[in-house]
């Protein structure tokens, strides 16, 4: 979350888990949109940083980061569901 203060992280976090859920087919409530964004940008940005790959920072960055990894949390998820 480096560059990007918590409430921000908070709303692009929801708004990238909200993004996910509709392009993955899966709907959860307002706080869990919030937390599989916050947590999927923190995945993304790991596992792009041990791949080499930068990502634009500020809320922008942090915004695609977390659309990208909320859908690797989603896609995750349906595997287990399975």
């Amino acid at each position: 979350m480096e560059g990007v203060g918590w409430i921000t992280a908070i709303i692009v976090g929801g708004l990238a888990g909200w993004l996910a859920g509709i392009l993955m087919g899966i709907r959860f409530g307002v706080l869990m949109n919030i937390v599989i964004g916050i947590v999927g940008a923190v995945i993304a940005s790991a596992i792009f940083t041990r791949a080499g790959i930068y990502v634009a920072s500020g809320w922008l960055g942090y915004l695609v980061t977390g659309f990208i990894g909320s859908c690797i949390l989603l896609f995750l998820a349906k595997l287990v569901r399975r």
